[in-house]
């Protein structure tokens, strides 16, 4: 099942959950995004409900970021400083794009963006 939420100047979108079930928070198939999740913020597959929530309730709270467009679409991102379920704050990249065919907005991609040295 797809999550849909609104984002501000683009209008409906959806979190296809296998995005997030088959791949950015499974330690089977993206074990250093899955870890990453869990450490930064205390995310794993068991409460995949609660950052869902966080991202949904937080992602009109800051400034989407245009990319090139390409032949699949008007892709963009959405950095986002979110507070986990372990109290850690960390910066949460979400891509997205606007499909060329559908017109459809989808999430796709979500990682723990790493810190500056």
């Amino acid at each position: 099942m797809d999550v849909k939420l609104n984002i501000n100047g683009f209008g409906e979108a959806r979190i296809p959950m296998a995005k997030l079930t088959k791949y950015a928070l499974n330690p089977d198939k993206a074990p250093d995004k899955a870890l990453a999740f869990e450490k930064a913020l205390g995310y794993n597959l068991s409460n995949i409900d609660k950052l869902i929530e966080n991202v949904t309730s937080h992602i009109n709270d800051f400034e989407p970021e245009r990319k090139l467009a390409t032949i699949h679409g008007e892709p963009f991102q959405i950095l986002m400083d979110l507070t986990g379920e372990n109290g850690k704050t960390a910066s949460v990249m979400t891509g997205w794009i606007i499909d060329a065919e559908t017109k459809e907005i989808r999430l796709t991609s979500i990682y723990i963006k790493k810190r500056k040295k």
